[in-house]
């Protein structure tokens, strides 16, 4: 039950209320927005709610369960504030959300509605829909560990325990000539072998994108060019030639890799030797290996 303001209650017993729409978010960076449906900017809670900013909300899709509630904000890319490289850029992405209802005419009466997390985001050219979530999302997340036969550390964090920044897992350069919106060559990084930076991460130092880290899917080596590719194009701006960058050593999750790539298969946070899908397809047979014994 919502707890209402003995003032707000009696605004909202009089019959004819002055009540706007407000959403806060927060960002994964920690950056908080304010938004509203009235023609004026609101102020609380040290926060400007900036109107005309393009959300309107739909109907909230509620249950007595354990399913999670949801609610929709659509709108225009007409703010400022919500930009199409941010939401390209993943900056929108689970960032909180507080839903407020408030007496435009006298903002201490209001009322915290819900709070929850922007799901799916689904851009157009000039429009974007938001799915708030409800917190009941999180009872379906996964908790706990998975067994599996890869490794479910990141590496270089505090159970993988690898130094990234050592000299052998990292490495400078910058580009030399550009093949797609994604891939480019270097000369910069000759002195490691083919694979050594894939899935790894890249960080550029200088240009349009500096600042900004992006995830390579492969490197190749062929004499003394080296072709990097990443995952994905940047959204800030293109690649350029001359662009500097800082680079990361890569690991496929792999208990040969930990152990030959790095020297840290004490720390290797996988199950190698779990049965994998052939096993369903094993059968007793005499005198071979699946005699119903103990493997």
């Amino acid at each position: 039950m919502k707890r209402v303001s003995p003032a707000l209650q009696a605004h909202l017993d009089s019959g004819a209320t002055t009540l706007a729409w407000c959403w806060k978010v927060i960002r994964s960076d920690d950056v908080s927005f304010g938004f509203t449906d009235h023609d004026l900017s609101l102020t609380f809670g040290g926060l400007s709610f900036e109107p005309e900013s393009g959300f309107a909300a739909a109907e909230i899709r509620s249950g007595s369960d354990l399913s999670v509630d949801a609610q929709d904000a659509e709108g225009a890319l007409k703010s400022d504030r919500i930009t199409e490289t941010d939401i390209l850029d993943g900056r929108w992405d689970n960032a909180l959300v507080e839903v407020w209802r408030v007496n435009w005419q006298d903002v201490q009466q209001r009322v915290l509605m819900r709070r929850g997390a922007i799901g799916e985001l689904r851009r157009g050219r000039l429009s974007f829909v938001a799915e708030v979530r409800s917190l009941s999302h999180l009872l379906g997340q996964t908790v706990g560990r998975v067994f599996q036969g890869t490794c479910d550390a990141a590496l270089g964090d505090g159970r993988c325990r690898v130094n990234v920044e050592d000299a052998a897992f990292t490495g400078t350069g910058s580009v030399d000539a550009l093949l797609r919106d994604r891939a480019f060559t270097t000369t910069d990084l000759t002195g490691f072998v083919a694979d050594w930076f894939s899935f790894g991460s890249l960080t550029w130092t200088s240009g349009a994108n500096a600042g900004r880290s992006a995830e390579i899917s492969q490197h190749e080596v062929s004499g003394s060019a080296v072709t990097l590719t990443l995952l994905e194009a940047p959204v800030r701006g293109s690649i350029a030639m001359g662009d500097t960058f800082r680079i990361h050593a890569g690991c496929d999750k792999r208990l040969e890799t930990c152990r030959a790539k790095f020297g840290n298969a004490i720390n290797f946070h996988g199950f190698p030797h779990i049965p994998g899908q052939d096993a369903i397809m094993r059968y007793a047979r005499s005198g071979g290996r699946n005699d119903g014994g103990v493997l």
